[in-house]
């Protein structure tokens, strides 16, 4: 039979808390700090951020976005066709980040005729808009090893690689590829491709 207490009692069961749940606490903590630290040491080194100046990329990226580059990407290939890169033009280091689609590569002949870009012969399926200038390209030029032929999405709102103070995209002036992009007003955020 059990004991009866008669009156009040003050004491009271103190619940312990078990080793196996703080074990489990702090394992999910620090593999919360363990994902972050990586995630941050991957962005130092492989990775960078910078914002889009200008209008020359829309619809695909906007003026004052924000995207993330991968530094990594190019270190063992090469850009290819489609694209999207970060260079500084002639590696100035005192002008701002210019973010442009790859339209040719090394040994690729380019020219633009009446609007139209064309490249080794055939219009360029990056190329949808009628382009207004034709700038240095108006004779078919033939890329050299180490050099890309880049516009924006938007041939007619800002400077490429038809103008005489970009010209072609050095391989060594490349800083990565373009891949992601945070939110702004007119888009969500995403892949881009």
């Amino acid at each position: 039979m059990a004991k009866k207490h008669n009156g009040l009692s003050f004491y009271t069961r103190k619940k312990k808390i078990s080793p196996s749940i703080i074990r489990e606490i702090f394992g999910v903590l620090f593999g919360i700090f363990a994902a972050m630290f990586i995630a941050v040491v991957l962005n130092y080194f492989f990775g960078m951020t910078t914002n889009v100046v200008g209008n020359s990329m829309e619809p695909t990226v906007y003026n004052g976005q924000t995207i993330y580059i991968n530094r990594f990407a190019y270190m063992l290939a090469t850009p290819q066709e489609g694209d999207v890169i970060v260079f500084l033009p002639n590696g100035n280091k005192n002008t701002h980040y210019y973010v442009k689609r790859v339209i040719a590569v090394p040994g690729d002949t380019v020219v633009i005729e009446d609007g139209v870009c064309y490249v080794n012969g055939e219009e360029s399926e990056y190329v949808t808009i009628k382009i207004l200038d034709p700038g240095t390209l108006e004779n078919e030029v033939t890329l050299q090893s180490g050099e890309y032929f880049c516009l924006g999405d938007d041939p007619n709102s800002g400077e490429d690689s038809r103008s005489a103070n970009i010209g072609m995209v050095k391989t060594e002036d490349i800083r990565g590829k373009a891949w992601f992009h945070l939110k702004c007003e007119e888009d969500g955020y995403g892949f881009i491709k």
